[in-house]
C-alpha cells in the first residue's frame, strides 16, 4: 500500500484526500454495482506526477482507479473493485494544449469537459462531434474512451472517432503514446515539421488506441489525447420526422446518410424526447421523432442547402413522410441548439424519477425491431411500465450500424422499484444476446458474464493486460477477468 507521505512529496498534501465525505462520495455511483471505499483520493496536476504515482502504486502492489468526470457516474467502471485503491482523480488537468484549425484537431488533457472544449474550439470555427447531451460534468476524454456514439454519422469514419492520439501511463509506469503521436521528436517538434497528430492507427502497423478504449482504466491513465473536429457550417437548416412506423424512420435515416445529406441525425422514442424536452418529464410524445439538420459552409451556402433541402423532401415524399420544423411546443432550431451543448442542469436522465439505468448495443437495421419487441416483452415480465421506457437510436459509423439505448427511469429512493429495474436489466441483457444484441461495451455486474461468452477474446484481452499492467494494479476485475 502506498504510503500518504509518499504521495505528499509527488503532488503536495493539498491534493491528497482522506475525509469520510470524499472518500463516500467515489465509493458508489447510479449503478448497481456494490459500493467499495477507496483508501484515499489524490488529484495530480501533470503527467510526471501520474508517472511517479504509477511506479509507486506497482511496487507495492497498490490498485489505481483513474477518474476523469465528475458526478454523478453511472456505470460503475470508477467504483474501485478491491480492498485499499487508490481514486486518481484528472479533473484538475484542464490544459486544452493546441487547437490546430487548419488539420481540425484539438489537444487537450483529462479534465476537460465538453462546455470548455466546445468553447475554446468554437473561436476558431470548430465544434466537436458530441454525444448525445453529455452532462456537464463529462470528461471528454472520458467520453472518447468509452466510445461514447456521437450525433454525426457523416463525419463519423471509424468506431473510435472522434478520438485520434494519446499519451498513456501503462500499468509499468512507462510512457507511450499512440497514433502519429508517437513519431521521432517530441510533440513541439512534431508541430514544428508540420505533425498535426490526427492519425490515430500506429505506431507502426498496431492500432494501440483500439486496446485503451473501452478498457475501463484498466491498461493505463492517459494522459492527454487529440481529437477531430469539424467546420461550423455558416447555414444550418433543421426537421424532425414524426412516424408510428419505425421501419419507414430508418429507412429515411439509411438514405440521408447514404447521400450524404445531414450532419446531426437522432432517432428518439416518444418518452426519450419528453424527457429531454420537459423538466418535469410528465408527458411522452407518441411514435418516434428523427431529428436531423442540413448544413452548407463557406462556398455557396444557399445554393447548396437549397439543393439538400430539395433532395431531402424528395425523399420524404417518396417514402410518404413528413419533415416538419417543430414537433407540438418543441422547435427544430431550438432542439438543434439543444444538442450541440451538454445538458442543462438537472442532467436530463435524472430529471423524471432521479435515476437511470442503461441498456445499450450494437446492432445493424435488420435486427432493431427485434431487439426493441424483445426489450418490452422482457419489461412486461418484470413489471417494468412500457411507457417509461425511453429509446435512443443513434446511426454509427457511416450510418453502416447503429447504437441502441434503452433508458429505464426510476425513483431510486423506492427500494421495490430500484430492486425491479436491477432486475429486470440482467434478465433483458441475458435475452438481447440471445437475439443477437452487441455489448461491445460491457459494464457493471454484467461485464464478466459479456466477456466469459468469447474465451478467445478474453484470452487476448489478458495478454494485452500482462504486457503493459504486469502486477494488475490499473481498475482490477472491471473488465479483464
Amino acid at each position: 500500500m502506498i504510503e500518504k507521505t509518499q504521495l505528499s512529496k509527488i503532488v503536495g498534501e493539498e491534493s491528497i484526500f482522506l475525509t469520510e465525505s470524499v472518500l463516500n462520495e467515489y465509493s458508489r455511483d447510479m449503478s448497481f454495482v456494490n459500493p467499495q471505499k477507496p483508501a484515499l483520493v489524490v488529484k495530480p496536476k501533470n503527467s510526471e506526477q501520474i508517472s511517479d504515482i504509477v511506479n509507486l502504486a506497482k511496487d507495492s502492489g497498490t490498485p489505481l482507479i483513474p477518474v476523469s468526470s465528475g458526478p454523478p457516474h453511472f456505470r460503475g467502471d470508477t467504483v474501485p473493485g478491491t480492498d485499499g485503491a487508490i481514486i486518481i482523480d484528472l479533473s484538475e488537468m484542464k490544459d486544452i494544449i493546441h487547437i490546430d484549425r487548419r488539420n481540425r484537431v484539438v489537444m487537450f488533457e483529462p479534465g476537460v469537459n465538453f462546455n470548455e472544449l466546445s468553447t475554446a474550439v468554437a473561436k476558431e470555427g470548430l465544434r466537436l462531434n458530441m454525444p448525445l447531451l453529455p452532462r456537464q460534468s463529462k470528461s471528454v476524454i472520458g467520453s472518447m474512451l468509452e466510445r461514447e456514439p456521437v450525433i454525426m454519422p457523416k463525419y463519423h469514419w471509424d468506431i473510435s472517432d472522434p478520438l485520434s492520439c494519446t499519451e498513456v501511463i501503462f500499468g509499468t509506469g512507462e510512457m507511450f503514446r499512440t497514433g502519429a503521436a508517437a513519431g521521432s521528436g517530441t510533440i513541439e517538434e512534431q508541430w514544428a515539421a508540420g505533425g498535426a497528430q490526427k492519425e490515430a492507427a500506429g505506431p507502426s502497423s498496431t492500432s494501440w488506441y483500439r486496446l485503451i478504449q473501452g478498457a475501463q482504466g484498466g491498461l493505463g491513465i492517459v494522459t492527454w489525447a487529440s481529437a477531430r473536429c469539424e467546420l461550423i457550417p455558416s447555414l444550418e437548416r433543421p426537421y424532425f420526422i414524426v412516424s408510428s412506423k419505425l421501419e419507414k424512420i430508418l429507412e429515411a435515416v439509411h438514405w440521408l446518410i447514404r447521400l450524404r445529406l445531414v450532419n446531426e441525425c437522432v432517432i428518439l422514442n416518444g418518452t426519450s424526447f419528453a424527457r429531454i424536452n420537459s423538466d418535469a418529464g410528465s408527458s411522452n410524445y407518441g411514435g418516434w421523432i428523427l431529428f436531423f439538420n442540413l448544413a452548407a459552409y463557406e462556398f455557396l451556402p444557399e445554393e447548396r442547402i437549397e439543393g439538400q433541402t430539395e433532395d431531402m423532401k424528395e425523399l420524404a415524399q417518396r417514402l410518404g413522410l413528413e419533415p416538419v420544423t417543430s414537433v407540438e411546443e418543441v422547435s427544430a432550431d431550438g432542439f438543434l441548439k439543444m444538442i450541440q451543448k451538454p445538458s442543462e442542469e438537472p442532467y436530463w436522465k435524472l430529471r423524471y424519477k432521479g435515476g437511470c439505468e442503461d441498456i445499450f448495443f450494437l446492432s445493424i437495421y435488420d435486427k432493431l425491431m427485434d431487439l426493441i419487441a424483445t426489450m418490452y416483452a422482457s419489461a412486461e415480465a418484470a413489471g417494468y411500465p412500457a411507457d417509461d421506457i425511453g429509446i435512443y437510436l443513434q446511426p454509427i459509423v457511416q450510418g453502416s450500424n447503429c447504437h441502441c439505448e434503452f433508458n429505464l427511469f426510476y425513483n431510486p429512493e423506492d427500494a421495490e422499484e430500484t430492486t425491479r429495474v436491477r432486475e429486470l436489466s440482467v434478465a433483458a441483457i441475458d435475452s438481447l444476446i440471445s437475439k443477437g444484441a452487441y455489448f461491445s461495451r460491457p459494464y457493471g455486474t454484467s461485464a464478466k458474464k459479456i466477456i466469459e461468452r468469447d474465451s478467445a477474446t478474453r484470452e487476448a484481452l489478458n495478454k494485452v493486460k500482462k504486457i503493459v499492467d504486469p502486477q494488475d494494479i490499473m481498475n482490477p476485475g472491471k473488465i479483464f477477468f
